[in-house]
C-alpha cells in the first residue's frame, strides 16, 4: 500500500520535515495546512523539493466548517475552497480532505450537508480534484463515520468519498465492523492513529495523545482489517497529534511511523491468512517480515567499562556472590556468573562498546536474548528498521546475530542451550561458597528519557513480541515517575520501562548521568528461591541495600494482617513485599552504583507484576539514604 503520513505528525520545518520522511521510506505526505502557511517558499518550490525527494503530496488538509452552513457562509466556503484548489493543483495534490462541522453557526440537516458537498465536489472534479468527508469524533452533528458515509451517499457524486481515521472511530467506541459493507473506492484515503486509553475530553485526547499504531491500547488489527475487507486499495497513512513528537527529532519519529505501518500491515495479514482469506492479501500487496521467534530468557547482560570501572564492578559483584569464571579468548571482556546469570565486563579497547557507552561510566552495552532461532529474530529486527550490529569476531568464536534497540543499547540474540562460556577461557573452579542463591535474571528496568517510552514500546511490541501491562504512574519524592512491564507469554523475558515527567526525581537523574540522550538500564533484578536465606547471604558478603522505614513495616501489618513474625523478618532484611491473588513477590534494592543503576533482589511466587505499590517506598528509602553508593571493603 501507499504510506503517507501527516507533517503535523514530526518536528521540525517543513523542509526538515520532508526529509525525514523520505528518510523513513514513506511515499507521500498529508500536507498540513498550517505547515504550508508558515513555508518560507510558494507551492511550486515546495512540490519541486517533494519530486526531488521521490515524495507525493496526496491530501491537503483540513478544510473545515464548510457543510450544513447558512448560504452566505456556504458561499464563502466555496470561495475558500477555490483558492485552495488553486494550491492544490500547483502542489499535484489530488485530495482535500473536509472534517466534518464544529462551528456553532452549522445546521443539523444532512440533506443540506450532502447538496453543498456535491457542489464542492462538482467544483473541485473540473479541476480534476476530490473531495473526502471526515467524521470528527467532535463534530458538531457528524462525529461518527455512519453518518459521514450517509451524507457521501446523499451526496452521490463521484469525486465525493469518506475519509476514515482510527482515532475518530475508536475514541468513541464506534464499532469498525461496519465499515466492510461500504464499497472500497468510495473509501478515498484511510490515516491510522493509536491512542492510549484515557478518561479526558476527546478533543483534548485527540489534540496532545494520539501515538503510532503499536503504542497505544485501540484495536488498530481490528479496524484496518475492515477497511481492507471493504476492498479499499489507497493510502494508509498517520495523522498524529502529540505533544512529545513535535519535541521529538524528527527523523527517529519517522523512523517509528514507517515501523508502526509495516507492524499493522503484518499483524493484519496474519489475521488474514488465519481466517482464509488469501484473496485478500493477494490483491493488497502488505508487510511480511519473518515471524517473531520465541525467547526462553536472558542469556547474559554485558557492560562497557574502563579498566578501573571493571575492577571496581567486579568486586561489587563478588559481593553479589558471583564468580568471575573467565577471561575472553581475544579480548578484554571478563564473565561473571551465578546460578543462571551471566554477566560480561566489557573493557576492551577501541570496542563499539567502550566507544558508544564507557565514556559516560559503567553503562549496559548488550542483552543478550536467547531463542531457538537467532537469526530469525535478528531478521526480523531488521525488517522492521532495526540497525544490524556485526561486532568483531574471533576464530571459533560464536556468532551471535544481533540489532541495535532504541537508545543503542545491542540485543544479541543466543541459540538457546548454547552458553556463552564457550567464548571464554575459564579462570578456574567454581565459587568457593556456592555464590549466594541468585539464580536468574528476573527483570530489567529501564530509565528512558520521555521521548523514548513510545519509542520503546514500539520496538518491545514489534520487533520482541512483547507484550504490555498496565501503564502505571509512581511517586517519587521529586516528581512522577510512568512506568510500563512488557514481557513475553512466558514470562522468561521482562523489562520494565520507567520514563520521569519530570527533571528531578531519581529516574531523571540516571538517564542524565547516563550521558545518552535515550536513557538505559535503570536497574537489573535477580530472582532466587528463597529471598530470605538470599539476603542473609549478601548482607554477610558485604552487599549493601537501601533502608526502608519502620513505617512501612507498621503499615504492612495493618493493611495486609500479614502475620508480624513474618514482616519483622522481612524488615531486619529491608524487604518489600506485593501480593496478587494467590501470588506473593518479596524484592529488595541494592545501593545505586555511580548514580546510574542498581539491583533488585526478588522471589516471584505466583506473581506477574513487579511491585509497583512499593515504588513510592523505595524511592523515597533511596532519597533519604547517606550511605555512599560503593562497594564494601573486600572481606
Amino acid at each position: 500500500m501507499r504510506k503517507s503520513i501527516a507533517t503535523v505528525s514530526l518536528s521540525g520545518t517543513l523542509p526538515q520535515k520532508l526529509d525525514a520522511v523520505a528518510a523513513a521510506g514513506f511515499d507521500a505526505i498529508e500536507l498540513f495546512e498550517a505547515d504550508f502557511i508558515n513555508f518560507n517558499g510558494s507551492a511550486a518550490e515546495l512540490k519541486s523539493r517533494a519530486d526531488d525527494l521521490g515524495l507525493g503530496i496526496d491530501l491537503y488538509q483540513p478544510f473545515r466548517d464548510f457543510e450544513g452552513m447558512p448560504e452566505p457562509l456556504f458561499r464563502r466556503g466555496l470561495d475558500r475552497a477555490e483558492a485552495k484548489f488553486d494550491l492544490m493543483q500547483t502542489l499535484g495534490t489530488p485530495l482535500m480532505l473536509v472534517c466534518s462541522n464544529t462551528s456553532p453557526q452549522s445546521l443539523n440537516d444532512p440533506a443540506l450537508a450532502a447538496a453543498q458537498l456535491r457542489e464542492l465536489a462538482e467544483r473541485g472534479a473540473r479541476r480534476g480534484l476530490r473531495i473526502g468527508y471526515e467524521a470528527l469524533a467532535w463534530g458538531r452533528w457528524v462525529n461518527l463515520y455512519r453518518q459521514a458515509w450517509d451524507i457521501v451517499q446523499r451526496g452521490d457524486h463521484p469525486a465525493l468519498g469518506l475519509i476514515l481515521d482510527s482515532f475518530h472511530t475508536l475514541s468513541l467506541r464506534d464499532d469498525p465492523a461496519g465499515i466492510r459493507a461500504i464499497p472500497g473506492d468510495r473509501i478515498f484515503f484511510v490515516q491510522m492513529a493509536d491512542a492510549p486509553l484515557m478518561a479526558m475530553d476527546v478533543l483534548q485526547w485527540a489534540r496532545h495523545h494520539r501515538n503510532f499504531p503499536g503504542q497505544g491500547q485501540f484495536d488498530l488489527d481490528h479496524f484496518f482489517e475492515q477497511v481492507l475487507r471493504a476492498g479499499y486499495t489507497g493510502n494508509l497513512s498517520l495523522e498524529i497529534f502529540n505533544d512529545v513528537f513535535r519535541a521529538t527529532p524528527n527523523r527517529r519519529t519517522a523512523l517509528d511511523a514507517m515501523r508502526s505501518l509495516l507492524y499493522l500491515e503484518s499483524q493484519v495479514r496474519g489475521r488474514l491468512q488465519r481466517a482464509g482469506d488469501a484473496d485478500i492479501v493477494d490483491r493488497v500487496p502488505l508487510a511480511d517480515p519473518p515471524a517473531a521467534a520465541p525467547f526462553d530468557g536472558f542469556a547474559f547482560i554485558e557492560f562497557a567499562v574502563d579498566p578501573a570501572a571493571g575492577r571496581a564492578l567486579g568486586e561489587l559483584l563478588e559481593h553479589f556472590g558471583f564468580h568471575r569464571h573467565g577471561q575472553h579468548r581475544s579480548k578484554e571482556v571478563a564473565l561473571y556468573r551465578q546460578g543462571d546469570i551471566r554477566l560480561v565486563l566489557n573493557a576492551q579497547p577501541g570496542s563499539d562498546a567502550q566507544a558508544r557507552f564507557a565514556q559516560q561510566g559503567t553503562s549496559v552495552c548488550t542483552i543478550g536474548l536467547s531463542t531457538r532461532d537467532p537469526r530469525q529474530a535478528a531478521e526480523r529486527g531488521q525488517a522492521l528498521l532495526s540497525a544490524r550490529c556485526d561486532s568483531p569476531r574471533g576464530a571459533q568464536e560464536l556468532e551471535l546475530p544481533a540489532i541495535v534497540s532504541p537508545g543503542g543499547i545491542v540485543m544479541q540474540f543466543v541459540p538457546t542451550g548454547q552458553d556463552i562460556e564457550a567464548d571464554f577461557v575459564a579462570a578456574g573452579g567454581a565459587a568457593a561458597d556456592g555464590g549466594a542463591g541468585l539464580r536468574a535474571i528476573d527483570h530489567i528496568a529501564l530509565g528512558l528519557a520521555n521521548d523514548q517510552l513510545d519509542t520503546w514500546t514500539l520496538f518491545s511490541r514489534a520487533v520482541l513480541d512483547l507484550s504490555w501491562g498496565e501503564s502505571l504512574e509512581l511517586a517519587d519524592p521529586f516528581g512522577l515517575i510512568r512506568s510500563r512491564g512488557v514481557a513475553n507469554a512466558g514470562g522468561s523475558v521482562r523489562f520494565v520501562l520507567n520514563t520521569s515527567v519530570g527533571d528531578h526525581t531519581r529516574t531523571a537523574r540516571q538517564v542524565s548521568a547516563s550521558g545518552r540522550s535515550g536513557g538505559g538500564v535503570h536497574h537489573i533484578a535477580f530472582g532466587c528461591d528463597d529471598i530470605f536465606a538470599t539476603m542473609a547471604r549478601l548482607r554477610a558478603r558485604g552487599a549493601r541495600f537501601v533502608p526502608i522505614s519502620a513505617n512501612y513495616y507498621d503499615d504492612l501489618i495493618a493493611r495486609l494482617a500479614l502475620d508480624e513474625t513474618l514482616v519483622r523478618r522481612m524488615q531486619a532484611l529491608d524487604l518489600l513485599y506485593d501480593a496478587s491473588g494467590d501470588g506473593r513477590y518479596f524484592h529488595a534494592y541494592s545501593e545505586t552504583i555511580d548514580d546510574r543503576f542498581f539491583f533488585e533482589i526478588v522471589q516471584r511466587d505466583l506473581y506477574e507484576a513487579y511491585g509497583a505499590l512499593n515504588a513510592p517506598a523505595r524511592l523515597a528509602a533511596q532519597a533519604q539514604d547517606p550511605s555512599p553508593a560503593t562497594p564494601a571493603p573486600s572481606r
